[in-house]
């Protein structure tokens, strides 16, 4: 995943210049013939693959809403720079941008489980979380407190692992070495087992790796990894991804342009994203299988870290959760809204190996730990 450093204020002096550039900035709520039109952007440069799942939800939107709402999209970069889609929406410069919520940990940490975790949720979990056991309700109060309404709207699967010019066999071998890795929780983890994280717009990895500035680097799922160029400079693979095990993309809308609409049109806009959902998942794992074809049909070597390897860093991840739990109540409430799922699920997962959707892990952070912190 590309890292963003997000900027604490929205940068009017951009927009008014993007605006004189002739980009339509127009705000929140234009009516022509009673229809509602919106401005909507992503994090997401056309370049990167992932904007696909962007715009099947807005194309979804488009056709169901009929005459009562229509989206003018951008794709990123092209409005205003990435790190500043989340301010605009705030402050309702633009309706709404898609977002993968890891890249504003930086204002609160627990958009960083609500986008991704190192070795706990895949996508499967994701899902069921989200819709069954409150998670959709977390996402609307994290984001609630900047005036946002939240609709997951996009699954990935887990990402590929670590690309390098430098074989990667174990734990060992990342002492020392500088990973481009992305996420706040992610970097933890690794700088935990010895490792260095290095933090580098997507836009920038290709070269970084074919110049020796980091040792290895992650940004995405093998399909789009594939289609970046990696396997041009990057003789070796890392599995798994250990550092991305499931991802969530979503729609970030400023609340006072959801609240401006009516009930069916919230209502249509809901449906889309669940729809979206499913078939991102889908997606994304057909363009795994042919990414990882194609990196093999390139020459690339694939090796895998051991079982005791994936034990400590699972043990490390827990040492993580327990830590972030106590330094923000909230990041402590999504964590044990998460695992307190995951024990739930776990009978199941039991009786129904190996043939479940989910992982069985044994050994989950104490969900007492966690409420001290809460």
């Amino acid at each position: 995943m590309k890292q963003f450093s997000l900027k604490k204020q929205f940068n009017l002096k951009k927009l008014c210049i993007a605006t004189a550039s002739g980009m339509l900035l127009a705000s929140t709520h234009s009516f022509s013939d009673d229809k509602i039109e919106w401005t909507v952007t992503t994090v997401w440069p056309e370049s990167l693959e992932l904007i696909e799942i962007d715009k099947a939800w807005v194309d979804r939107v488009n056709r169901i809403t009929g005459d009562d709402l229509e989206i003018t999209f951008f794709s990123g970069g092209t409005l205003m720079p990435s790190t500043e889609v989340f301010d605009a929406v705030e402050t309702g410069a633009i309706d709404a941008a898609g977002d993968w919520g890891g890249y504003w940990a930086g204002l609160d940490s627990a958009f960083s489980p609500l986008s991704t975790h190192t070795s706990l949720f895949n996508a499967a979990d994701y899902l069921n979380w989200i819709f069954e056991w409150g998670g959709l309700e977390l996402y609307q109060e994290v984001y609630g407190e900047y005036g946002i309404y939240y609709l997951p709207f996009g699954l990935v699967t887990s990402e590929s692992g670590f690309r390098g010019r430098t074989q990667i066999d174990s734990l060992a071998d990342l002492e020392g070495k500088r990973i481009r890795l992305a996420g706040r929780d992610q970097g933890r983890v690794l700088e935990k087992l010895g490792g260095s994280q290095v933090t580098l717009s997507g836009s920038e990895i290709y070269q970084a790796v074919e110049r020796g500035v980091v040792d290895a680097a992650e940004f995405s799922m093998p399909g789009v990894d594939f289609n970046a160029g990696f396997a041009e400079v990057a003789p070796y693979w890392a599995t798994p991804g250990w550092h991305q095990t499931g991802g969530v993309h979503g729609i970030m809308i400023n609340k006072d342009a959801w609240d401006a609409l009516p009930e069916q049109v919230q209502e249509r806009l809901k449906v889309a994203a669940e729809a979206n959902m499913a078939w991102s998942l889908a997606w994304a794992e057909r363009k795994n299988s042919e990414g990882v074809a194609a990196f093999v049909d390139a020459g690339v070597e694939i090796t895998r870290f051991s079982e005791e390897d994936l034990a400590r860093i699972q043990e490390v991840t827990n040492e993580m959760i327990l830590e972030s739990a106590c330094e923000n109540p909230m990041h402590a409430k999504v964590y044990h809204s998460q695992i307190s799922y995951l024990q739930e699920h776990q009978q199941w997962n039991e009786v129904s190996a190996p043939f479940n959707l989910s992982r069985n892990i044994t050994d989950l952070p104490s969900l007492e730990d966690i409420e001290a912190c809460m």
